[in-house]
């Protein structure tokens, strides 16, 4: 199909064939659909995600939605104090374990512009 292969394929390029439907709603309900709603800017979008991941304790998901958060217009230094911030609403133990995904992620970023 056509339709599924246009737009957003990162649920495609992470299962494949494995989880169709996680993939399908993944790729073009949520980033095709969801983040291209205009009433939030997709800097907006990323912020809120990133929060609603540190704050659900999910920081496996952050290594990706950092730096798309970055590709979409948030510095490091906003998402450091984002994340900061967030200590002291979501959790210090879910804040240290998201600085500790920023570090790597933002390290291996700046590893990879020199």
């Amino acid at each position: 199909m056509t339709d599924e292969t246009a737009g957003w394929t990162g649920g495609q390029r992470a299962f494949g064939d494995f989880a169709p439907g996680l993939v399908h709603y993944t790729d073009r309900v949520l980033f095709d659909e969801v983040w291209e709603r205009p009433e939030l800017s997709k800097r907006d979008r990323s912020l809120i995600t990133v929060a609603a991941l540190i704050a659900g304790g999910n920081a496996e998901q952050l290594t990706f939605h950092l730096d798309y958060a970055r590709k979409n217009g948030l510095t490091e230094e906003q998402l450091i104090e984002a994340i900061t911030h967030l200590a002291f609403y979501a959790g210090w133990p879910r804040a240290m374990s998201a600085m500790t995904v920023a570090k790597n992620v933002f390290t291996a970023c700046s590893g990879q512009e020199n």
